[in-house]
């Protein structure tokens, strides 16, 4: 009984759309533009992960081979 069907959904569209209607292209837009840089950020934090990982595993690869060398 509470939930909306599709015909509901249907109509609740419409409205928007009539309300909305002359500036829900640029707010598409801006939503677009709005994920888009939301994923280059999200790109650049898993650069920086992984930057950090290798520089860890060159720093460990050499304390192994000092740790040989003194062997």
């Amino acid at each position: 009984m509470g939930a909306f069907g599709p015909i509901h959904w249907l109509i609740v569209g419409l409205v928007l759309l009539l309300l909305f209607g002359n500036r829900l292209p640029s707010v598409m837009r801006s939503l677009g533009l709005g994920v888009v840089e939301f994923k280059k950020g999200l790109q650049g934090v898993q650069d920086e992960i992984d930057k950090s990982g290798a520089a860890k595993d060159k720093d460990k690869e050499k304390i192994e081979q000092d740790q040989a060398k003194k062997e």
